[in-house]
């Protein structure tokens, strides 16, 4: 199923004169990897309109020549409560030093995309700093930020694909193309990024190659935590780093570069006819300057470490994948197929509505929702290597692996441990994905499925620090409120570990899970603490009577103490967790408490928490 020889080329390079003043740069921050795949898909196109066109991650871009740029596209999501990306911190701090004059942009024009979650009231937060701070630099806008939402009933695309259909035309008006050229086919296919080139050279096994800040971490304890009748299997990891120069503090992030499982991998290529090319050693020649292989790839590579190593191959394959694949299946009912998913009717979701008239309004129900590309792919969270399995007629030249399969992403973990209690070692509390869906084989994390099993003592994980967003008060005097329901304690653990090593005693902890007896992490750390007068722990156990109880329910039951923390004695309270309905709902009931024991009106209560999130006495840290 995949070509070792290249597809012959019929995209063909203009000379430079016609190209001259056609320079595109696309900057991207992305933390899953979505806003990159939306900042190549836009380079393509752009490619097509014949555009000198680069991509970068923000932070990798060379910051100093950004007043050089005549024309940029910036696609950006958004982290936690509208958090900007890992790999755009670095350009944001630039951007917003106060030494730069307010015209310092004003040769550029730009667009930018924001990637969010309108249920997070913070959507779209970096995307909307980003215009305004480019505009107030003297940059010049030229369409409308676009706000992708996975609320919507297309995902981003519905917010998308609009977007770049007006980008393009905007920007063909300004950079007409000359007489002798036109826009190239969806129908013609781009040349690769990179060049394969196998060598006589025998890969070795024992290189390990990593980032700057990046160390590798002796695995010394994968432990589950939860009951073995419960239906989550959640481990509490332990790793080594004694004597690597890695520090972190309450409140950072572990990241962690997990990788395929080899018996996994080599069913995928078998199934691929690779097995006889799949050991052999070969370098990557890119076929442009501007494209650059991840720096922490090692070299030689061969297929098998590729698969194994970088290449995200059980991921949900993104819609460039399918445009990708069309160009080499040879089934004729295969071609039909992807040439469907690909066209514009393929992208749309056909919604049937009745409609319910009441004396009051006016009700849609959605009774069924058809889209291909959707239905088949998104809903059920297909892989790519199913995706493989049912075209099985694809045979793909090994050089457009590197644009069809995604990289795999690292992934991030609040740490659960303080340095202080822990010296030379990181703790990590981590809930197993696996879910079904209507596909018969249960879906699986690929990072958490490669952590449960790894052996104690007998591995060692690539692992990084990222600084958190959350940050204990100066004093421990000063009380601290700590709301963290299921895997959201985690970060509640290295907090408190911290305070008590410290000699704090003022700690209240809200804790929420399904049964004591099940998924009550750390319970019999918490009665140490409490024992030693050094904890207060308010749980709450949804599933243990008839009605249930969350977290937000015992806050509330405790609003005379609450009141007191907060107001009296100017306490901090920190909240951890699933972004789902947990935060609003705890932000609900801080809002009561304030209303009940503050007397204040609704609007009073929300300007107060407010205030306590500019004094970044009321922090949050959700996924």
């Amino acid at each position: 199923m995949l070509a070792k020889e290249s597809v012959e080329k019929s995209f063909t390079h203009n000379t430079s004169s016609d190209i001259s003043n056609r320079h595109l740069l696309i900057l991207y921050g992305s933390q899953t990897g979505c806003a990159q795949d939306i900042a190549e898909r836009i380079y393509r196109q752009a490619r097509r309109r014949h555009f000198k066109a680069r991509v970068y991650p923000m932070d990798d871009y060379e910051r100093a020549n950004l007043i050089n740029e005549r024309l940029v596209i910036f696609i950006c999501s958004t982290t936690g409560q509208g958090d900007e990306p890992s790999n755009m911190r670095k350009f944001w701090k630039y951007l917003l030093r106060k030494n730069l004059p307010n015209d310092i942009l004003n040769q550029m024009k730009f667009a930018v995309f924001g990637l969010g979650d309108s249920s997070y009231v913070r959507y779209n937060w970096p995307a909307k700093k980003l215009l305004k701070r480019l505009l107030q630099l003297g940059a010049q806008n030229i369409l409308p930020r676009g706000d992708g939402d996975d609320q919507h009933y297309l995902g981003i695309d519905g917010a998308l694909d609009p977007w770049l259909k007006n980008l393009w035309e905007i920007i063909m008006e300004q950079y007409p193309l000359t007489p002798n050229l036109e826009v190239l086919s969806d129908d013609i296919l781009l040349p690769a990024r990179f060049r394969v080139e196998f060598i006589d050279q025998k890969f070795d096994e024992n290189k390990k190659k990593t980032n700057d800040d990046e160390v590798y971490a002796r695995l010394v304890k994968n432990e589950r935590v939860t009951a073995h009748d419960h239906f989550q299997d959640v481990r509490h990891i332990e790793l080594d780093i004694d004597g690597a120069e890695l520090k972190y503090a309450p409140g950072d992030v572990a990241v962690i570069r997990p990788k395929n499982l080899s018996e996994e991998v080599n069913e995928f290529i078998k199934m691929m006819n690779l097995s006889d090319i799949a050991d052999d050693a070969f370098i990557l020649i890119p076929n442009d300057e501007d494209h650059k292989i991840p720096p922490h790839w090692n070299f030689p590579l061969t297929l098998r470490k590729l698969f194994e190593d970088y290449l995200d191959i059980f991921s949900t394959p993104r819609r460039s994948f399918f445009e990708f694949l069309k160009f080499f299946v040879t089934n004729e009912d295969h071609i039909e197929k992807l040439k469907e998913f690909c066209s514009a009717e393929g992208q749309v979701r056909h919604i049937i509505y009745i409609t319910i008239r009441t004396s009051v309004m006016t009700k849609f129900l959605l009774l069924d929702i058809k889209d291909d590309l959707y239905a088949y792919n998104q809903r059920v969270r297909r892989t790519i290597d199913e995706v493989l399995q049912d075209f099985s007629s694809a045979n793909i030249p090994l050089e457009y692996i590197f644009d069809m399969f995604p990289e795999i992403q690292p992934r991030q973990f609040s740490i659960s441990s303080s340095l202080k209690a822990h010296p030379g070692q990181i703790h990590l509390t981590v809930a197993i994905v696996k879910y079904k869906t209507k596909l018969q084989k249960p879906r699986e994390g690929v990072c958490t499925k490669w952590l449960s099993g790894l052996v104690p003592d007998e591995c060692f994980i690539p692992i990084s620090i990222s600084r958190g967003t959350m940050g204990l008060p100066a004093s421990t005097s000063t009380p601290i409120i700590l709301i963290g329901p299921g895997t959201g304690v985690s970060v509640m653990r290295a907090f408190l570990e911290e305070r008590i090593y410290e000699g704090a005693t003022e700690n209240y902890l809200f804790f929420g899970c399904r049964n004591q007896d099940r998924d009550y992490y750390y319970k019999d750390q918490w009665k140490q603490y409490i024992d030693a007068g050094q904890l207060r722990v308010f749980a709450a156990f949804s599933r243990d009577q008839d009605k249930k109880v969350y977290v937000q329910d015992i806050i509330k039951e405790n609003a005379q103490l609450v009141w007191d923390i907060m107001h009296e004695r100017e306490g901090y309270v920190y909240i951890s967790g699933r972004s789902d309905k947990m935060p609003t709902d705890v932000m609900n009931a801080f809002k009561y408490i304030f209303m009940s024991e503050g007397g204040m009106n609704e609007v009073d209560a929300e300007k107060y928490i407010k205030t306590l999130e500019m004094k970044r006495r009321y922090q949050q840290e959700v996924w």
